[in-house]
């Protein structure tokens, strides 16, 4: 019987928890920009300055916070810059419950930069989200004027997915574990994680306060992004034979201490596959030019709008 009661005791606080952590992420961390509907599919952007369209989309476990610690605001000096959340991230809904490939997550976010009237825009993406990047090319090569990888997942790799991760995935396990997760998990072990991502620099300051970390940590949240996850591989095989008939302006920037997407294993092999691609490689950088380098990747983004002839 104490068994029991311990059980019934231990799931409602689960359940509190999770409750309340979700008012921490509604609560500090509203939308900040505006929503656009595709096939009745809210999709929430921000938007800035003025200039030729300049797509920006975030990567793993992030959103629209990752572009608007700095880069952002100095981007919209030179272009109209919108920052998607990707589906299930931030601020926009899930597409499917279990898995959205890149290709339906590139074709979601070309609908909707099509509808707030940015028709062939410059993408650029960071880590997952210049897989998103590279799909939009692939498949909608007529809508999109020059594409950015930074850091940019593009190619099946060796191993296997972290057993985390594949139970957060799982139809039956990631709906108990994520809220298991989004219960107990501190805000400090997120950011020590977070900030992992950074090495060998060390991490920006207030970069885990103004990313959200509740967001990341929501239930709905946590199994989006292990989904996406789950299927990245399978996905870039079937998008990785098609690179070499691309076409389009590509500039990719990489450092090359970075051992979260190792530059050998994508970008390297990027700018092989593809004509023209033009690879900068960071000496001593690790995952994050976003914020470790500034300058490199606003002069990638000023090269693919000049080789697009949109500057």
């Amino acid at each position: 019987m104490l068994i029991l009661v311990a059980m019934i005791l231990a799931v409602a606080t689960t359940l509190w928890r999770v409750g309340q952590n979700a008012k921490r992420a509604t609560a500090p961390f509203p939308a900040e920009g505006n929503f656009v509907e595709i096939a009745g599919h809210p999709v929430h952007y921000i938007e800035m300055g003025n200039g030729p369209a300049l797509v920006l989309i975030h990567g793993s476990s992030g959103n629209t916070r990752d572009f608007t610690f700095g880069l952002a605001e100095k981007l919209a000096q030179s272009y109209r810059v919108i920052i998607f959340d990707r589906p299930g991230l931030g601020n926009t809904p899930e597409l499917a419950p279990f898995g959205v490939s890149v290709t339906d997550q590139a074709e979601l976010l070309a609908f909707a930069a099509q509808a707030i009237g940015a028709d062939k825009p410059i993408v650029a993406g960071q880590s997952l989200g210049g897989a998103i990047a590279l799909a939009w090319a692939v498949a909608r090569p007529d809508d999109i004027a020059a594409a950015v990888s930074i850091s940019g997942v593009a190619y099946p790799w060796k191993g296997e997915l972290d057993a985390l991760t594949s139970a957060l995935a799982h139809p039956l396990s990631g709906p108990i574990l994520s809220r298991l997760a989004s219960a107990w998990v501190s805000d400090e072990y997120v950011a020590k994680s977070l900030n992992e991502t950074f090495q060998p620099q060390e991490p920006i300051s207030g970069y885990a306060d103004h990313i959200g970390i509740p967001l990341i940590l929501r239930p709905s949240s946590l199994m989006a992004n292990a989904r996406q996850r789950k299927t990245l591989k399978e996905d870039l095989r079937a998008i990785s034979d098609r690179y070499a008939a691309l076409t389009l302006p590509l500039e990719i920037v990489h450092g090359d201490t970075d051992t979260i997407v190792p530059l050998h294993v994508h970008s390297k092999r990027l700018v092989e596959d593809v004509e023209g691609a033009n690879l900068v490689t960071l000496e001593g950088i690790g995952h994050m030019p976003q914020h470790l380098s500034h300058d490199a990747v606003i002069a990638a983004i000023h090269r693919a709008a000049s080789r697009a002839g949109l500057r």
